[in-house]
């Protein structure tokens, strides 16, 4: 019988070009278009579903909306897709020379076919509308059409295939050169202006020869003599063109080094390009995938154990996620609460967005589902595409991983309002860590007004939480005062002592064979126990400091400890040194207690005001802050930041863009890059009710850019300490709060008003769950992995788990040993 709602879908219309179309993935669960059943497109909203058996998310989006005529996609891959492994006759692989991705046309890849139903006469399956209905009437071909060639939801959020166009432009075009006696070849033996030869650049207008610019991690550093060269006689082609600031292309480069005398049809290249350069440093920050003994380490597959895809850049967020994701609050709270075992309503049925890929907590929950259910956690039917390097490595039989899921639509909506997540850079694994739980405890807010079930959610995220008190007493009054911080991390520096310089005996030489006499100089520094990092975060600090009582300069002491410890202890080990006023990373070895377990007792555990103790006053009459309504400043970090030569006022002003937490490097990152604002000496501007200082124009416009109002931004960093992200979550749990009224006084939470997060019991222990670790010279560059414990034991019997994006496998010991001590992040679980 033909369907009889023809006239229903023929009203429909096409996408339009704003609109994201969910045809490759089910927005509530990563199966996709290659899936045995395909997905389901409505051709209402676009939005994708899947068939499970045991899901059904497209019926449910169904039977919600009303929206009753979908697409069904399946892609089924061409026989001469897979690729078969060469053969002893076959020419190798073309060998890598353009900087760039190259993008597959998918019809080569794949078949697909699309099948139009109508849900309103078939509630359980839908039924199929015939081809030869579709081909008479335009309207629904045109859908159709639309729906296929239109951009999908995940290209959307993808960066297109690149490839790093160098172009001429006006000063190699129209370049004039001088009159100049041909370069003896001599002259080409080192810079101009040092001994220096490697990295050289020949100006092209004079023939001067200059090293490059001071680099770090890439290629061989110079002294930058070249642009000394430039910016002394404003000749700006070296092929790298100094005006334009980039490499640009020279067409008649042939006749131009001929002026010089060089004939470039005689010469024998030996220096690597700067595409090849940029591509070998990319290869080179990679985790090994051997054992000790060379073999190839063992692929592990099942529950738990399902690789995050890398989306370009994106290693920081998977490693992260897979970290959290092993944590039992994570499990419980988007895994267990969802799978029918709580008898609690599926928040797939109450919720109200409109869309399933738009709503933060649907994409948790379809992120949980991916990583923690097994479904997808097997081995792809070819070898994985990613594992070309690991097959160089070894003679072994190239391991089969898995594909692993692509969580795009959760890396959108998570990084969206953020300036750095919302891009497709390389990101700090720290900094997304408390991007994530902001993001999180704001969800668990909005979800739990929905009513979800009846029942009140619990945040995974508060176990991560506790409190530092901060004790400062002044050495001559002998008055004292306490403040209490919420954290979430126990961020601490890791001091850099060189041990001895020694050889890199994997240092290649132009030619690409290893330097034997003239490797590169590596640094090593001593190891650093982690117990002795915490200990100076926790240890008594000297400090000058403006006393309100004494009304005067005089030494303080200032004393941290734990007013609370964490179910979950994350610690974020500092390794940083100022290389050309840059943040480099150091691989500083740390050294974990026996068994891995940290344990603090009562010595840790701060007190509070204690009998015979007298209160320093309020200084909002004047002291630290500098001024009178100005809040308290963490003297440590003000003092640090000074000691570098920037100005009081800067200082303040750097600590408050960034949350007057006391992070001095934050701050630091905050100055560099405000060093030309117009108004970066400017008074701060106190509020005229006394209520403290006027929250950083940056922040407040990021807010407003959210759709909130200048009040409430205001008001909301105002509470927030100018915290943007707590802000953010502020905002959403105060949504009736118009900000007009009179600002909250800014400052320190007194010690026993804080409501205290975690538990004061001590002793307490923890023992190592996961670590992050990095390679690469600096946190924003490089390469992030997680090793997890699994079913951990009794010593020898417990598991480690590496997670390198899509690759999963069993870690060794010794890696283990080695890469934990160079971790960046370390996740202790409380016992």
């Amino acid at each position: 019988m033909a369907c009889t709602h023809i006239p229903n879908l023929t009203r429909l219309q096409p996408p339009r070009l704003s609109q994201s179309v969910h045809r490759e993935e089910c927005t509530q669960c990563f199966d996709d278009q290659d899936s045995p059943s395909g997905i389901e497109v409505c051709l209402t909203c676009f939005n994708g579903g899947c068939l499970s058996s045991d899901r059904h998310h497209a019926q449910t989006h169904i039977l919600k909306t009303s929206h009753n005529f979908t697409l069904n996609v399946k892609r089924t891959p061409k026989p001469s897709s897979k690729s078969p492994s060469r053969g002893d006759g076959e020419e190798p692989p073309a060998k890598m020379t353009k900087l760039a991705i190259l993008e597959e046309r998918e019809e080569d890849k794949y078949d697909t076919v699309t099948k139009v139903k109508c849900w309103s006469c078939d509630s359980s399956q839908g039924k199929e509308i015939g081809q030869d209905v579709v081909d008479v009437q335009p309207q629904i071909k045109n859908l159709v059409s639309g729906v296929m060639t239109s951009l999908s939801s995940a290209r959307q959020s993808e960066v297109k295939a690149w490839e790093e166009e160098i172009t001429a432009c006006e000063h190699t075009l129209c370049l004039e050169q001088f009159e100049s006696a041909p370069i003896a070849a001599s002259g080409l033996a080192h810079c101009k202006s040092c001994d220096l030869k490697e990295n050289l650049w020949l100006c092209l207008t004079c023939g001067s020869l200059g090293c490059g610019r001071k680099q770090y991690g890439g290629v061989p550093g110079g002294n930058g003599h070249g642009l000394q060269h430039f910016e002394e006689s404003g000749h700006p082609v070296y092929i790298y063109c100094y005006s334009c600031n980039d490499a640009k292309q020279d067409p008649e480069l042939k006749s131009h080094l001929a002026a010089f005398g060089i004939n470039v049809g005689s010469l024998t290249k030996t220096e690597k390009s700067m595409t090849e350069l940029q591509i070998e440093q990319n290869l080179r920050y990679d985790f090994s995938l051997l054992s000790e003994d060379g073999k190839a380490l063992e692929p592990v597959f099942g529950t738990g154990l399902t690789g995050l895809a890398n989306l370009g850049n994106s290693c920081y967020m998977a490693s992260v996620l897979q970290t959290v994701f092993a944590l039992p609050s994570f499990k419980k709270r988007y895994f267990s609460a969802y799978d029918g075992s709580t008898g609690s309503l599926p928040h797939a049925e109450a919720c109200d967005n409109p869309l399933p890929a738009d709503c933060v907590e649907c994409q948790l929950v379809k992120v949980a589902d991916g990583l923690l259910s097994g479904r997808y956690s097997h081995p792809e039917d070819a070898p994985a595409r990613s594992s070309e390097e690991t097959r160089l490595q070894h003679e072994s039989p190239t391991p089969v991983f898995q594909r692993g899921v692509r969580p795009m639509g959760f890396k959108r909506l998570v990084g969206k309002g953020h300036e750095e997540f919302a891009t497709m850079r390389q990101q700090d694994a720290e900094e997304f860590l408390g991007w994530f739980t902001s993001v999180v405890r704001r969800e668990k807010k909005r979800v739990e007004g929905q009513g979800v079930g009846g029942v009140r959610l619990e945040d995974p995220t508060t176990v991560f939480s506790y409190s530092l008190e901060q004790r400062l007493q002044c050495n001559e009054c002998k008055k004292v005062r306490y403040r209490t911080d919420e954290q979430d991390v126990v961020s601490v520096a890791v001091p850099a002592t060189i041990k001895k310089p020694v050889k890199d005996t994997d240092s290649m030489n132009v030619d690409g064979e290893k330097k034997e006499d003239e490797g590169e100089k590596k640094t090593e520094y001593e190891d650093v126990q982690l117990t002795g990092c915490i200990d100076g975060l926790l240890g008594a600090e000297a400090l000058e400091y403006q006393c309100p009582s004494c009304a005067k300069n005089v030494v303080a002491i200032k004393q941290t400890k734990f007013a609370s410890f964490p179910e979950v202890l994350v610690v974020h080990a500092k390794k940083f040194q100022l290389v050309n006023w840059v943040p480099a990373k150091l691989d500083i070895p740390i050294i974990l207690p026996s068994n891995d377990i940290l344990e603090f007792t009562s010595q840790h555990l701060g007190t509070g005001l204690k009998d015979g103790e007298e209160s320093l006053p309020d200084e909002s009459a004047g002291g630290a802050g500098g001024g009178g309504g100005l809040p308290e400043f963490d003297e440590a970090a003000l003092g640090q930041l000074q000691a570098m030569g920037f100005p009081l006022i800067r200082c303040q002003k750097a600590l408050l863009a960034t949350g007057n937490n006391g992070d001095a490097e934050a701050a630091m990152e905050w100055l560099f890059g405000h060093m030309e604002d117009p108004d970066i000496d400017d008074p701060i501007v106190v509020n005229k009710s006394g209520g403290g200082a006027e929250p950083p124009t940056e922040q407040v416009s990021m807010l407003m850019d959210m759709g909130f109002t200048s009040a409430q931004a205001k008001k909301a960093l105002r509470e927030t300490s100018n915290d943007a992200a707590r802000a953010v979550e502020w905002l959403f749990s105060h949504p009736d709060d118009t900000g007009e009224d009179a600002a909250p006084a800014s400052g320190s939470t007194p010690a026993a008003l804080a409501a205290l997060l975690g538990t004061k019991d001590v002793p307490v222990k923890y023992r190592l769950k996961a670590f992050i670790s990095h390679k690469g010279p600096s946190v924003h560059s490089g390469h992030y992995v997680a090793h997890i414990r699994v079913n951990p034991g009794e010593g020898a019997d417990d598991g480690w788990v590496l997670f390198n994006d899509e690759k999963v496998v069993k870690a060794d010991r010794e890696s283990v040993k080695d890469l934990k001590k160079l971790a960046y992040l370390y996740v202790f679980e409380r016992v």
